[in-house]
């Protein structure tokens, strides 16, 4: 009896633990499905909030059920695959053992058989979730398959709607690649399934297979076969999109060798399945395995020995003339793909001359150009405009333009957004991040044609101010209320929580006070209260987001109320990605003030890699210069592109982050699917508000793009273009080596608010071709390209800028700055400019005064026309210099109150006589009579909108006359009789009606 009771403890405690370690384990596969599961509801749940709040919900809608339509459909049908034919294979299985069966599978049997039901589910499910995960992946093929539209062009070759190349034929090609899949994935499984019940003998010589598998395998290598079939039959079209050594696209070795084997081997792929499927009564893998070698030998024979014959032997020796045709098809689509079908290069004498140039007549034409860097004043702008350390300025600041004064002013310009990293670190708890400081506020602007000459200049970096803290810099302030706080920006923090309990609590949000005194800076207190954000006051909707980022304070922190909201995805970038993922937008958003608001504009462009016989390039390849960032591409499976069109613009409101999608190129076919794919999501351009598209710009990326395709494409003739001896380069960037120079937004000679872009001959530092874009949104000509072809030997940008630095002049006036102990002149942005016949360079120079502010001050300006260098202390002077001309006596250069205002053309210079102010009157009334003629009969609200300002100058200019005569009187009429005939001498085009 106590030999047992001695047991009996002993019994459960070697079970025990047994059963705690299976518990604990289910235990914990429970709760770590269920944290996974429980998460991804909170993000989906938290998604579907967000959308609701920003007015897209019909997006999340429609991507939710086509991903897990696609996941459901793709999924089962690959998981079912695999488990029918399991299933097959072992209802099928000898149900003796058959002589010649592998003995040592016979464990591994005996452990499946029990579990053998739920083993297959288990492989079904796993197999059909990676099937489906990769189907989720092709939603956006599939939307343009199902709601692709006619394109209304055919390639060259085929003959086929462009439409079935972008729209269809990649979706086709995913589907059959699946099928392919299926039946390889189901082979496996079925052939497992065969061996572990012994329906494979590898042991014995002959009837390796038994009946049933010998069945079920020629079913699946019959279906394998024939999808290969249909996969060669898809080939055949890719061929116009194929890459080669020089172009992409259909070539000669396509067209003579690539085509017809593909044709071949259809024809031999199908045979192949028919023998297969055959094999089902004959059982017999003699005609089967031939038909395989068969279909091998084919694709290795014709698929890549024959090609290779006809391009080394029957292409090379005359290739020139062998791909002439196939060159012309790829040069007339890849600029049809890229919107360059109209630009063709102009010829340019580009050979002005110093010696007959006139002061006068050049400061007319150049009175606008930005000597401001927006690069090189981001510090100037945070040291003099940032009354606390917790604002900043983005990295490289924006150029637009404003109507001040009656007339377009170029401004720089950066939003003032919250920079968290300058909070003190001692103050960055979760409180003080994400309710307390939540946003910037407010816009810095200065001019970008004016220079402060007055002797408080060096004090703002010699920056003229149009936006900033005090009242009397505020020209947009004065004009309207504008609702300064900036909650979302390209900085703005991940999220922030905002909203008081009541109105007598103490959750307060920070801000800047504007309109102070600069030495009265204040922090002040304020409360959002605009459209945007997710509702949190309720406790699911906390404990999601406690999920969603991680944080526990949404539950625990009493400064979340029933008044709280959640902002977030703030930067505009990635909300307008979100709203629109079928777009891909452009990486500089640019702030405008619009109605008395801050709002980001965004260009989003529609691309494809299936443009057939277009070149395809690197998008990131194609953008990149001295400015550009790193970027994403989210709308095709790599970044190289073959088609691109500006497609839509976008604003986001810089308080609320309101998003509204613009159609801009309502003729893009790929535009009108997306949106019939997300209807209502965009509006039609004739919505777009008046005071929006005077903001609105040509996109800067997609200017690069172009620029980049010109330096081989505006070569149109196929033997040029075959023996490159015509290619250019973009000009590289003189401050930073090997990169090239970004493209410059300026008024030009003309006065066309313009964006520009200088090419170099290939391996050569002279100038090729200066390029420039009508960036006026309101014009009929915006987005025409010309493309001016040099015939004179100018030096490239780089040449430039070394005679520049070399200048006897230049060392002179900067070797203060050269020394040692001193801090070195800081070179900006070298921008080259047309005028008369001529180009001419402007480059401002900063530098950094010993013992001084410490951020740069905009000291020189250096101007290099005709091989003459000049250097002043603003573009008036250095012009000067460079003429070999005087300044004229009496004029300081002060302007208005030194800055540079519309009396001395806003460059700080020699304030212009009435005469000369009566002559750039007339020469502008000129230009808006060119242009009015330019739109008459097309867009009559243009033509009124350019006669009316016409009318306005030249009555301005009347004044001015009136008033001069008045001042003059009649004491001297010889003097009133000269300054007359000199005002009515035409100057700059100016006419003499």
């Amino acid at each position: 009896m106590s030999d047992l009771f001695d047991e009996e403890p002993d019994e459960p405690t070697t079970r025990r633990p047994g059963r705690r370690a299976r518990a604990l384990v289910i235990t914990g596969g429970i709760l770590l499905v269920g944290f996974f599961a429980l998460t991804a509801f909170a993000a989906i749940y938290t998604d579907r909030l967000w959308y609701r709040e920003v007015g897209y919900s019909q997006v999340f809608s429609t991507m939710l059920w086509t991903r897990v339509g696609l996941f459901l459909v793709f999924g089962v049908f690959m998981g079912a695959a695999v488990a029918v034919n399991m299933h097959l294979a072992y209802r099928f299985r000898p149900l003796f053992r058959m002589p010649g069966a592998d003995s040592s599978v016979d464990r591994y049997r005996d452990a499946v058989t029990p579990i053998r039901t739920w083993l297959l589910i288990g492989v079904a499910i796993v197999v059909g979730g990676f099937a489906g995960t990769s189907a989720v992946g092709q939603w956006r093929t599939y939307l343009l398959w199902r709601n692709g539209q006619e394109w209304g062009e055919e390639d060259a070759h085929f003959g086929r709607d462009i439409g079935f190349y972008v729209f269809d034929l990649p979706w086709w090609h995913y589907v059959v690649d699946f099928v392919m899949a299926a039946a390889v994935v189901a082979v496996i499984a079925t052939a497992v399934v065969h061996y572990l019940y012994g329906g494979i003998r590898l042991q014995v010589q002959h009837d390796r297979l038994s009946g049933a598998a010998q069945v079920q395998f020629s079913v699946l290598l019959g279906i394998f076969v024939l999808a290969k079939a249909v996969d060669y039959y898809l080939d055949r079209f890719d061929l116009v999109t194929d890459d080669h050594e020089r172009f992409t696209g259909m070539n000669f070795t396509g067209e003579n060798a690539l085509l017809p084997a593909r044709n071949i081997l259809m024809g031999v792929a199908v045979i192949c399945a028919i023998l297969f499927f055959l094999n089902i009564w004959r059982r017999t893998w003699q005609l089967p395995s031939v038909g395989l070698a068969l279909l091998a030998l084919s694709a290795i024979l014709l698929g890549m020995i024959w090609p290779a014959i006809v391009q080394n032997f029957q292409v090379k020796p005359t290739e020139a003339d062998k791909e002439a045709e196939y060159i012309e098809a790829n040069i007339e689509a890849t600029r049809k793909a890229f919107g360059l079908e109209n630009v063709e290069p102009e010829p340019f004498d580009a050979s002005g001359s110093a010696e007959t140039a006139n002061l006068r007549e050049l400061m007319g034409q150049l009175d606008q150009v930005p000597v401001v860097d927006p690069q090189r004043v981001r510090q100037t702008f945070e040291e003099r405009q940032q009354p606390f350390v917790y604002y900043s300025v983005p990295p490289v600041l924006d150029v637009d333009r404003y109507e001040i004064d009656g007339r377009q002013q170029p401004l720089v310009l950066g939003v003032r957004e919250l920079d968290q990293d300058g909070i003190n670190p001692a103050d960055r708890n979760w409180s003080n991040l994400h309710t307390v400081y939540t946003h910037g506020e407010g816009l810095i602007a200065a001019y970008g044609n004016r220079i402060d000459d007055s002797q408080a200049g060096d004090a703002n970096g010699r920056m003229v101010w149009a936006e900033g803290i005090t009242a009397s810099d505020n020209v947009f302030s004065e004009a309207a209320d504008i609702e300064n706080r900036i909650y979302y920006g390209e900085d703005s923090p991940s999220y922030s929580i905002v909203g008081k309990a009541s109105e007598d609590s103490n959750d307060v949000e920070l801000g800047l006070g504007l309109n102070l005194d600069p030495d009265s800076r204040q922090e002040t207190t304020t409360t959002y209260d605009g459209e945007g954000g997710v509702d949190v006051g309720g406790a699911f909707n906390q404990f999601m987001y406690a999920l969603k980022f991680g944080e526990p304070n949404f539950l625990l922190s009493g400064r979340v109320n029933e008044n709280s909201k959640v902002l977030y995805n703030r930067q505009p970038v990635e909300r307008v990605e979100a709203v629109a993922p079928w777009l891909t937008i452009d990486n500089d958003p640019y702030p405008a003030v619009i109605d008395g608001r801050v709002q980001w504009i965004l260009d989003g462009y529609t691309t494809t890699d299936r443009y057939p016989n277009a070149q395809r390039e690197s998008f990131e390849e194609m953008t990149d210069d001295s400015l550009a960032e790193e970027t994403g591409f989210q709308t095709i499976p790599t970044d190289e592109i073959s088609y691109m069109r500006s497609a839509v613009k976008a604003t986001v409101d810089a308080y609320d982050g309101t998003v509204t999608l613009y159609a801009w190129d309502e003729t893009d076919p790929m535009l009108n699917t997306w949106m019939s794919a997300f209807p209502d999501t965009v509006q039609p351009r004739s919505a777009i508000p008046q005071s929006l598209m005077d903001h609105l710009r040509y996109p800067e990326d997609m200017f690069k793009v172009q620029r980049f395709q010109l330096q081989k494409y505006h070569v149109t003739n196929a033997g040029e273009f075959y023996q490159g001896n015509d290619r250019w380069d973009v000009a590289t960037d003189p401050n930073v080596d090997n990169t090239f120079q970004p493209p410059y937004r300026v008024f030009t000679g003309d006065g066309q608010w313009s964006m520009t872009s200088v090419f170099t001959p290939r391996g050569k530092d002279t100038v090729a071709a200066f390029a420039e874009v009508n960036s006026d949104a309101t014009s009929q000509s915006f987005g025409q390209i010309s493309l001016r072809e040099t015939e004179a030997n100018v030096l490239a940008p780089g040449q430039v800028f070394n005679e520049m630095s070399q200048d006897d002049a230049v060392r002179e006036e900067l070797q203060q700055y050269l020394v040692s102990d001193a801090t070195p002149p800081i070179y900006g942005n070298l921008l080259t400019l047309p005028v008369n016949d001529g180009l001419i360079y402007v480059e401002p120079v900063y530098v950094v005064k010993t013992g001084g502010s410490g951020y740069p001050i905009l000291q020189y300006v250096i101007v290099y026309y005709d091989g003459q260098v000049g250097i002043g202390e603003n573009l008036t002077e250095a012009l000067a210099s460079a003429l070999n001309e005087s300044v004229p006596d009496g004029n300081t250069g002060q302007g208005n109150t030194g800055q540079g205002g519309p009396d001395n053309n806003g460059q700080g210079g020699p304030e212009l006589s009435i005469d000369q102010q009566i002559a750039d009157l007339l020469r502008r009334a000129q230009q808006e009579f060119d242009a009015a003629e330019e739109v008459q009969g097309t867009d009559l609200e243009a033509w009124a909108r350019h006669i009316e300002e016409a009318e306005r100058l030249i009555a301005e200019a009347v004044a001015l006359a009136d008033e001069r005569d008045e001042a003059a009187g009649d004491d001297e009429p010889a003097d009133q009789s000269e300054s007359t005939e000199e005002s009515t001498e035409p100057t700059d085009g100016a006419t003499e009606e």
